[in-house]
């Protein structure tokens, strides 16, 4: 019995050192693990909306319960 692999994965290039050459060069650089691939603009801008979001919604929450308001919008 024999197995036909059409993956391309199993004949692929090995792309490890290209970019192992790549973070290297970027790393000498001082740049910042989380600045040097292609997509970390897109998701370090989706992790600071998360979390500024996060805490300015918690900080609100906070501040309406220290005034003795239970909800988010209305006066109780």
């Amino acid at each position: 019995m024999t197995h036909s692999y059409s993956s391309g994965l199993v004949n692929a290039k090995n792309r490890v050192p290209e970019k192992q050459r790549f973070y290297q060069q970027a790393y000498k650089n001082h740049t910042r693990l989380w600045k040097i691939g292609p997509r970390s603009g897109i998701i370090m801008t989706t992790f600071n909306i998360a979390m500024w979001g996060t805490f300015g919604a918690s900080m609100y929450a906070m501040s309406r319960k220290v005034l003795g308001y239970n909800t988010w919008f209305q006066e109780d």
